[in-house]
């Protein structure tokens, strides 16, 4: 490997593709002095202005302490609050707390993760991964909230259909909007761990909430599985642009009947599924799906995410392990027809960020502190990495995120940061503030 430093005049040869380095013109858009945090979501709106963010990490540590959620102009770097809930509590129990904001690709409207009202602490207790539900807003910044799930824990009774019995998290559109994909924790049942669900809008949703709730995938109380059955269900994301498939990441029960697998899995789910004949559960009963969602295990080695799937529909991409146990992007056919392709081959392995290029023609990530995209067209070039940013020494680059249409990037890096009298501020911890940067791609 020739190695020149952070000029990238360096050119990396990799066993199955080329790596190249190649520095962007990144650019700063966010000053503020709070968190910027992207956090992996759908950040930009539909035409591809404004880029949605929480401020943690600004306050107090994690989503708990986000005191709103807002968005940036990525020309001119105008800062709009799209929503900051009335009343705040921090420290040991803080509430509400928002954030994980995404956009509807479809229209100028966010979904977010919001905890228990501070009106309801007493009863609801502080914000925690069962005690939180889906927000929402109009990208207008009038900050006019709504609800989009209902919680109900009722134990004497079953739990209201559409409803949810815990918190709900990660809320993304499909690229049509007219389905919520969301991971969920249950409250009554605890036994229970992480699965995925989504909601679809409904004038009979419960709660004067705008979607009815329902779970996606089933799973075993933790402990009690027999092999081939699924503990726990993470990572997931739409794969196509209309809501019928949902890619997750399973933890499933080896053969043995003893250790565990974690594979990539896909839930099929028509449009024309009745979302009314889910079961809603019980505080001695778990909820389980609509009638006519189908599972299928697309991989059998070990497969992490959060996973991608192409808008077309046809492939989704994971983490997987390449021969010297680093992470590595790997791409499978979404019907299975295929055996899964290792697409990167980065020296440093990939980190985080996985993202399909809405084309389909290329994955991108973070490896060795960059920017890399990586070309899947079949051909000499599949497996050839491009550094887009630079790479190695510096602030920690995370959180990647890409435009709709793909022509530009998004990421965080902590950076020094002013206020408006020119002084030096920083955040809880001490640290710098977390902003945002943007990447011209193609």
């Amino acid at each position: 490997m020739c190695t020149l430093g952070r000029t990238f005049l360096m050119v990396v040869v990799a066993i199955g593709g080329l790596v190249m380095g190649a520095q962007g013109a990144e650019k700063q858009i966010t000053f503020s002095a709070n968190g910027h945090d992207l956090d992996n979501n759908d950040n930009f709106s539909p035409d591809g202005k404004w880029l949605c963010f929480d401020a943690r990490e600004s306050i107090g540590p994690g989503i708990q302490h986000s005191q709103f959620v807002a968005m940036v102009n990525i020309v001119t770097g105008e800062e709009v609050v799209l929503y900051a809930p009335p009343v705040t509590v921090t420290g040991s129990r803080p509430a509400p707390g928002c954030g994980a904001v995404s956009f509807n690709g479809s229209k100028m409207e966010v979904a977010f993760i919001h905890g228990p009202p501070v009106e309801d602490l007493a009863e609801r207790g502080p914000y925690d991964f069962p005690n939180r539900g889906g927000g929402h807003v109009m990208a207008d910044g009038k900050g006019e909230f709504s609800w989009l799930d209902h919680r109900d824990i009722a134990t004497d009774r079953d739990t209201l259909p559409g409803a949810h019995r815990g918190g709900t998290h990660r809320h993304e559109y499909s690229w049509d909007g007219n389905r919520i994909g969301f991971t969920y924790n249950d409250f009554l049942m605890k036994e229970y761990d992480r699965t995925v669900g989504y909601m679809e809008p409904r004038a009979d949703a419960p709660g004067g909430a705008s979607h009815y709730f329902v779970l996606m995938v089933p799973v075993v109380p933790m402990g009690t599985s027999k092999a081939g059955a699924l503990e726990k269900a993470w990572g997931d994301v739409w794969v196509g642009r209309d809501g019928s498939k949902r890619a997750f990441i399973g933890k499933v029960r080896a053969a043995d009947g003893v250790s565990f697998e974690q594979s990539l899995f896909i839930a099929d789910v028509p449009l024309d599924v009745n979302i009314t004949t889910a079961d809603s559960g019980s505080a001695t009963r778990f909820p389980s799906p609509p009638k006519g969602i189908t599972i299928r295990r697309l991989t059998h080695d070990w497969a992490d995410g959060t996973v991608r799937g192409t808008p077309d529909g046809q492939w989704v991409a994971y983490y997987g392990k390449d021969d010297e146990d680093r992470n590595q992007i790997f791409i499978i056919k979404a019907d299975g027809s295929e055996p899964a392709k290792q697409a990167t081959f980065l020296p440093e392995g990939v980190t985080e960020g996985l993202r399909w290029h809405p084309s389909g023609d290329a994955v991108l990530c973070i490896s060795n502190n960059g920017v890399v995209s990586t070309s899947v067209v079949p051909g000499d070039g599949f497996g050839n990495s491009t550094f887009l940013t630079e790479q190695g020494a510096g602030q920690a680059v995370t959180k990647l995120a890409i435009s709709f249409d793909g022509t530009m990037l998004a990421f965080n890096k902590p950076v020094e940061t002013k206020d408006e009298d020119g002084n030096m501020v920083k955040n809880y911890l001490g640290d710098d503030f977390t902003q945002v940067f943007v990447l011209p791609y193609r």
